[in-house]
């Protein structure tokens, strides 16, 4: 494929968009939660975990421990027991734990709105601030790049890059400021559904005519 121009690329985004948009208008953050702080709890826990796992275990965890000041006090080894089947399950308790008193001590027992702050707490990498952001008050700070948001960006020709961090800044090039938290929730829903990692059903997608890898 011959260098597309900025110009021509965000033109192609916007087509992009416009298509997965409507394709899937039920499209929204897959793990379940109602508040930040359940949220960034969720978000932790999926490292290297499926949604639908997480989903499973948040139930019991927020049972007992409800609110961040009842998780800052738990016992590691009980809060090991709850999240054991989301693997790394010892790491995960100590984050969880840590960032619990982290916001208790900073801010007052509420999640920090900001990326820097975020981003200071014990288990919260930009991937996991972004999701929080954007999913929890509405902040579009920058774009969620998970294994399908990489997968599809590149495969779009979207982007040249590997590296997260850099998918992500191109990502944030082409599609306008107001779209960034939703866009990586159409990526995912389309890559789950369509866009598939060893075989992608291109003869089903409807962005196949945008796609320069569209084997159709």
């Amino acid at each position: 494929m011959p260098r597309e121009s900025l110009k021509a690329r965000r033109e192609r985004a916007d087509a992009i968009w416009d298509l997965l948009e409507e394709e899937y208008p039920d499209a929204h953050c897959a793990l379940d939660h109602r508040n930040a702080y359940e949220l960034t709890v969720a978000t932790i826990l999926s490292a290297q975990c499926t949604d639908e796992r997480v989903n499973m275990v948040t139930p019991e965890l927020f049972r007992r421990w409800p609110e961040p000041a009842d998780l800052a006090e738990a016992r590691q080894e009980e809060l090991e027991e709850v999240v054991h089947s989301t693997g790394f399950y010892r790491n995960k308790a100590k984050n969880l734990i840590g960032m619990a008193e982290a916001v208790m001590e900073r801010h007052g027992g509420e999640i920090p709105r900001t990326m820097e702050e975020l981003h200071a707490l014990p288990g919260v990498g930009r991937k996991t601030a972004n999701v929080i952001l954007g999913n929890a008050f509405g902040i579009d700070e920058g774009v969620v790049v998970d294994t399908h948001v990489k997968r599809l960006a590149g495969r779009m020709k979207l982007t040249r890059e590997t590296d997260p961090v850099k998918v992500e800044r191109d990502l944030m090039k082409v599609f306008a400021r107001e779209r960034w938290t939703m866009l990586s929730h159409l990526l995912i829903f389309h890559g789950r559904q369509v866009c598939a990692a060893r075989k992608p059903r291109c003869e089903a997608c409807v962005v196949s005519h945008l796609c320069p890898s569209s084997r159709v």
